[in-house]
């Protein structure tokens, strides 16, 4: 009897054991899945589409949590992995850990959530998914230790990225004076429904990652604002306009209008009915290519480190797009198309998207996309195919695509489709977003194989 009650205490302590090792693995297996940092980063768009930021602004709130996780990464991956000391302007090395108790995967993902709770308005969104996440990680065997380890490694990278990002001038425009509406018709001016003042009018002050200067991809001068009908610019605003009309007698069914709706990443779309006003949320364009990152990292079935550094390479090309484009737009100051053909051609007329309260020269979406496209394409190749889902969630069906340029490509057409630019900021901002991109693919070099096709 005792024999028995021996062998089925030992075989209790087998089954003990095991049960200890699987849970234990289940966490490690949880905090290895490339799934955790895109469920990470899901988390800080809705955050980004629920406090409704600027396009730039977001990108800034994307770029910073997004290197402080990268650069956990890379200190746990010498061998695979650059530093960003010297590649990302004023930056300096992180702090190193050694204590075995820390999971590096896990100080990333909370450096992260940590420098992105720092940039929003809406704090207890990120503290409940930390405390959702980490609830689940101590019901997989995640020890307190471990834990609380993790997070102070975490905590400490967070705060010295924090404390660069306070350098990078953002603080200091938040206090400079509001764009002066000029009388010239000339001149940019606020548009329809809402009349909101422009966005960002001093973003070329804020310091880039890793373009050497705000306007060293300036564009050629926009056309000339001639309203003479033989005028070159007068051509392009009569082709928006008649564009315009054409999507609206179609009925919003054309393959032209379903492209500009797809690509619309308006963060705030404000509606009109009598005397009731409301108002619609929708990603920014740079969260879309973050969404698009997500959606290649998962094709590739990217690592957990992979993914980071696919978002890295994405995060700061829209950064300093974002800059590059600003620059242009606030110094050259062209009018808006709703504002001319209101005034001089038909003052019904309404753009297929809403008009975007800031000048027009050049188009956003085709700076932003066309950097973003390059520095993807860069990682995961020329002929990446994939299905676009990023605006299920906003009610757009899926859009298919054949590569990243497709896309880019596609992005930067609808701005004109939705009667919001011209041709010349569509085309001029295809190719400062393709020099952004390329100069940012030559000299931010993060992963280490890539040394060498850099330097030829």
């Amino acid at each position: 009897m005792l024999k028995f009650l021996i062998k089925h205490i030992y075989f209790l302590a087998i089954i003990f054991v095991l049960n200890s090792c699987e849970s234990d693995e289940r966490y490690i297996d949880k905090l290895n899945d490339a799934s955790l940092f895109n469920d990470t980063m899901q988390i800080l768009t809705d955050v980004v589409v629920y406090d409704i930021f600027s396009p730039p602004v977001a990108s800034r709130v994307y770029v910073y949590p997004t290197i402080a996780a990268y650069s956990i990464m890379q200190k746990t991956h010498p061998s695979k992995y650059n530093s960003l000391k010297y590649q990302l302007t004023d930056f300096n090395e992180i702090s190193s850990y050694d204590d075995p108790d820390v999971i590096p995967n896990l100080s990333a993902i909370h450096a992260f959530l940590i420098v992105g709770k720092a940039l929003i308005f809406s704090e207890n969104k990120i503290d409940e998914y930390m405390e959702s996440l980490y609830d689940e990680l101590r019901s997989l065997g995640l020890t307190k230790r471990k834990l609380d380890k993790s997070v102070e490694y975490g905590e400490i990278v967070a705060s010295e990225i924090l404390k660069w990002a306070d350098d990078d001038f953002y603080k200091q425009t938040r206090t400079f004076p509001k764009y002066t509406i000029q009388q010239d018709d000339k001149f940019w001016k606020p548009t329809p429904p809402d009349y909101m003042e422009g966005i960002e009018p001093h973003w070329n002050k804020i310091r880039p990652m890793v373009i050497p200067s705000t306007n060293i991809f300036n564009p050629p001068p926009p056309l000339e604002i001639n309203m003479s009908k033989n005028s070159s610019f007068y051509n392009e605003l009569m082709e928006v306009y008649r564009i315009g009309r054409q999507v609206t007698e179609d009925n919003n069914d054309s393959e032209e209008a379903k492209i500009a709706a797809f690509w619309d990443c308006n963060p705030y779309v404000s509606h009109h009915k009598g005397h009731a006003m409301f108002a619609t949320k929708k990603i920014t364009p740079g969260g879309h290519w973050i969404g698009i990152t997500k959606i290649a990292s998962e094709i590739s079935n990217d690592t957990f480190d992979e993914a980071i550094n696919s978002y890295l390479n994405v995060s700061v090309a829209l950064f300093d797009a974002f800059i590059a484009c600003w620059d242009t737009k606030w110094n050259t100051l062209v009018v808006r198309p709703e504002t001319l053909i209101n005034q001089y051609l038909d003052d019904e007329w309404l753009p297929k998207l809403q008009t975007p309260p800031f000048p027009e020269y050049t188009s956003g979406h085709s700076v932003i996309s066309k950097a973003s496209a390059i520095v993807l394409t860069k990682i995961y190749g020329e002929d990446f195919s994939f299905d676009d889902s990023t605006e299920i969630k906003y009610g757009l069906p899926v859009r298919s695509f054949n590569s990243f340029e497709h896309a880019a490509d596609e992005a930067a057409i609808s701005r004109l489709y939705g009667g919001i630019h011209y041709r010349m900021a569509v085309e001029h901002g295809v190719v400062q977003g393709d020099k952004v991109g390329r100069y940012i693919s030559q000299n931010l070099i993060s992963k280490i194989e890539d040394i060498d096709i850099a330097q030829n």
